[in-house]
């Protein structure tokens, strides 16, 4: 909003120019979101709490972590109506309502945050862990990667190229098959921080580290200059997405601290699946789907821990974890969960910084 009506003041007061850059206005959507949630973060607990939003700790097939959630069982879900709420009301005021990565990004919010809400609102209605099936979440989150991949596939301004990183000319042409590519990042992206979020802070925490990676690369990659002297693909209007990552950086430190041990509300698959599905896309727009893998790379270890267990399992009758995801074997292994979320904090922090290290290194 303040894009749209106050910069082309600019031409009565120079103050006015200060709401073109994106830096500004980055900064101002992660501080707006972060308020947000700090002040009303109180009354959504509250109503949530009135509703009795709180769903079973129990998890079949998974009693020996039953212990750790003992004290949690007050603790109220949903709390990614907080984060949505706040990434919303934030961009309102200071995303470009003309940039189409933006609008598409927010769609993505909307669209994997009611599939979250539905699968919360199930969980806590029938006291289970179930929601809805897997093959029904599934097939919502299928169906709008979908609809994305074709559009970029089908859009003549958007190529389907991917770079490889430490490679400065190695560049991929996936032509038809990009759009497998686009379903796998959203879906994957969704499912990893889906599955990450298992402990207080956890989730939320290697979420804004990696937001703020891609936010840093989506403004390098829609800044000419800036793109030319690393050497990495221009993409025209993508810097604007600096701005929707700053939202939702200020969004989770906001909820953080409601979030932080002991946790006061949970995300629950409102904010999990919306913030991974948000990720994704911003991920695809930048076309920086091989530096996921590292910037995101404690979100793809926890569904690779899932997938190798379940796999190792079925073929051998054996486990390679004591559980998955990997922080439920740290806890079993006997760490503190405060130590396992603090050190799973720097891991994210340094495989964002080399993830961003790739621009340069090639």
């Amino acid at each position: 909003m303040f894009y749209e009506f106050l910069y082309p003041l600019g031409d009565e007061h120079i103050f006015f120019n200060v709401f073109r850059y994106i830096t500004f206005r980055s900064a101002m959507a992660a501080v707006t979101a972060f308020l947000i949630c700090v002040i009303f973060g109180p009354w959504i607990i509250r109503c949530l709490k009135r509703i009795r939003a709180v769903g079973s700790t129990k998890r079949p097939h998974a009693e020996e972590i039953h212990g750790f959630y003992k004290d949690k069982k007050e603790t109220p879900t949903m709390g990614g109506v907080l984060i949505i709420l706040s990434v919303l009301f934030s961009n309102f005021l200071w995303m470009n309502f003309h940039n189409r990565f933006s609008i598409l990004v927010i769609i993505v919010i909307l669209w994997y945050g009611i599939l979250g809400f539905v699968d919360d609102y199930l969980k806590i209605r029938f006291q289970d862990t179930k929601g809805i099936s897997s093959r029904t979440k599934l097939i919502g989150q299928l169906s709008l990667a979908a609809i994305f991949a074709v559009y970029l596939y089908l859009d003549p301004t958007f190529d389907t190229k991917i770079t490889v990183p430490f490679f400065k000319n190695v560049v991929w042409v996936l032509g038809i098959f990009y759009i497998p590519l686009v379903i796998c990042v959203m879906v994957g992206t969704s499912n990893a921080i889906n599955l990450t979020d298992g402990m207080d802070g956890l989730a939320i925490g290697c979420f804004c580290f990696a937001t703020a990676a891609f936010g840093v690369i989506a403004y390098l990659t829609g800044n000419f200059v800036f793109a030319d002297y690393l050497n990495i693909q221009y993409i025209e209007s993508t810097g604007e997405l600096a701005v929707i990552a700053g939202s939702l950086i200020g969004a989770g430190i906001g909820f953080l601290w409601w979030n932080a041990p002991p946790a006061s509300v949970f995300m629950g698959d409102t904010g999990s699946l919306a913030l991974g599905g948000a990720l994704g896309a911003i991920v695809i727009f930048v076309k920086q789907e091989l530096v996921l893998l590292i910037i995101g790379g404690v979100f793809a270890w926890e569904a690779f821990s899932v997938i190798i267990q379940i796999i190792s399992f079925k073929l051998t009758g054996k486990r390679i974890f004591l559980m998955s995801p990997f922080h439920h074997h740290l806890q079993l292994k006997g760490w503190p969960d405060t130590k396992v979320t603090i050190r799973l904090w720097i891991i994210a922090l340094i495989l964002a910084l080399i993830g961003l290290s790739t621009l340069k290194l090639r």
